[in-house]
């Protein structure tokens, strides 16, 4: 049995009291906005231990709904993650290796399951889940081919070959009449008219954000706000620069931060902040080093202030030497099996049926997105959808569970080994593929040893057994959700 934390007393006293206890009557058809952070770590914010990066927004979520303790990514690289968020199945299903994934046509996701409910659906930010090959022909496997209304975006991350944004099928700021293409050794595409610029991605995505906002404000819609934030190049814009203790990665966290108080102002003025149901979170865990792939490439800046040149590409171990971890408490980060690489902050704000200031450490997985959301419209998912997606409903109401909603969580580490971690409980196994063929066991109990620092696979060769048993039926299963 999981249990609810009261943060402030305070907050209890002045909350109406269908807020504390979540209200039986739930608007007919609620917003949805899900804000997905890019590489931001379970300590880059303020309400998960941060103390020099301010995140007064995000705090804010926290403050009016409730924050998840034991969240975790499908998960530890990008691609995979977003996949299993949208399509609520484990990624590791798909038996790829890296960063190339995308969903399949035939296959019911978030937004392809909103519009059969009258929904209009938007996705802002980094998409990363398959474009074609070829920029100048149609995107084969883009947000529009996996039920979305509208796109804005960038086609992989903020370092990426392109440097250019996307809208819907098409390249923005393109040459007339000319190809778009990568020249390996040129800053810039050949067929781009005029590069995005970097320290202005976050600005760009914000506002098209709170633009489909305004334009949907009479009808249900569904916002996937994916930020470029705080992955690699780490370019806040001039008037975040030297705003934190934590340099530019700091001054980028909290250029985000004012993204998502931009949102909530947006939803209070517009008064749909009462039916529109936030979830924040991260596609996986921080990584304390700096990605050097495509940072020798010269950016397209509005403003070199601050020495955002020079330092942009070793800011996160700028920050660690000023004091800030990333990750906070957990072992490792971004591409490992470790806690540090999926086990992320997730807020869930609605007011009125999320109890505010309370803390849950249920533990819960990104791909539990569909089940929830398909839950609360009263949407029976079919068998061959959602096969790893739980609805959290019932821990977001705050009430009493009867037992964990999830008995076991399988979650991707690095695919170059095909490590898995197996979460039961307090237990942790890492099964991964050993240097001489077979498997290799790794066991954690997180209860005892959150930070990972002592294997005891081999004294408790019992527990290895039935979780490695476990794990194998749900492979076979091709499910884990009843």
């Amino acid at each position: 049995m999981k249990k609810l934390c009261i943060l402030t007393l305070a907050a209890l006293l002045l909350a109406p009291l269908d807020a504390l206890h979540g209200n039986d009557t739930k608007p007919a058809t609620p917003n949805f906005i899900i804000i997905l952070a890019d590489d931001l770590g379970y300590g880059d914010v303020g309400c998960y231990g941060a103390t020099k990066i301010k995140t007064p927004n995000v705090d804010r979520l926290a403050r009016e709904g409730m924050r998840f303790t034991d969240a975790h990514s499908p998960a530890s690289v990008c691609s995979p993650s977003r996949y299993g968020l949208l399509s609520g199945r484990y990624p590791w299903r798909l038996h790829r290796k890296g960063n190339d994934y995308h969903i399949e046509r035939d296959r019911l996701n978030i937004a392809s399951m909103l519009k059969t409910q009258g929904y209009r659906s938007a996705a802002i930010g980094k998409w990363h889940l398959g474009y074609s090959a070829d920029w100048n022909q149609p995107p084969i496997t883009g947000p529009l081919e996996a039920g979305f209304d509208y796109h804005f975006g960038v086609p992989q991350n903020h370092n990426d070959h392109y440097r250019a944004f996307i809208e819907n099928h098409d390249i923005v700021g393109r040459k007339p009449g000319e190809a778009f293409r990568i020249v390996k050794g040129r800053d810039f595409p050949e067929g781009l008219a005029q590069p995005r610029v970097e320290d202005q991605v976050s600005e760009t995505l914000v506002a098209k954000a709170l633009r489909f906002i305004e334009e949907n404000r009479e009808r249900p819609f569904f916002l996937y706000f994916t930020s470029v934030v705080p992955h690699t190049h780490i370019t806040p814009a001039a008037r975040f620069r030297g705003t934190s203790q934590a340099g530019l990665y700091g001054d980028y966290i909290q250029e985000l931060d004012e993204n998502v108080g931009r949102i909530l102002e947006t939803l209070d003025r517009l008064q749909l902040a009462g039916r529109t149901l936030v979830f924040f979170s991260s596609d996986n865990g921080g990584t304390p080093k700096d990605f050097k792939g495509t940072q020798n490439t010269r950016l397209s800046l509005a403003s070199d202030a601050g020495g955002v040149r020079e330092k942009f590409s070793t800011a996160k171990q700028d920050a660690r030497a000023l004091g800030h971890i990333t990750n906070g408490p957990w072992h490792d980060g971004k591409g490992t099996p470790f806690e540090g690489g999926h086990r992320v902050p997730f807020i869930a704000r609605w007011p009125g049926q999320i109890p505010p200031a309370t803390v849950s450490d249920e533990t819960i997985c990104l791909t539990d997105l569909l089940a929830t959301i398909s839950g609360i419209l009263d949407v029976k998912l079919p068998s061959d959808a959602g096969e790893d997606s739980f609805n959290i409903l019932p821990a977001l109401r705050g009430g009493p569970l009867k037992e964990p909603i999830r008995k076991l969580t399988v979650l991707q580490g690095d695919t170059r080994d095909d490590a898995l971690a197996v979460r039961s409980g307090p237990w942790k196994l890492i099964e991964s593929k050993a240097p001489k063929g077979g498997k290799r066991h790794q066991l954690y109990d997180l209860a005892k040893d959150p930070g990972e620092t002592k294997d005891i696979a081999a004294e408790k060769p019992e527990v290895v057994k039935e979780l490695a048993a476990t794990l194998a039926k749900v492979r076979d299963d091709g499910r884990s959700r009843p």
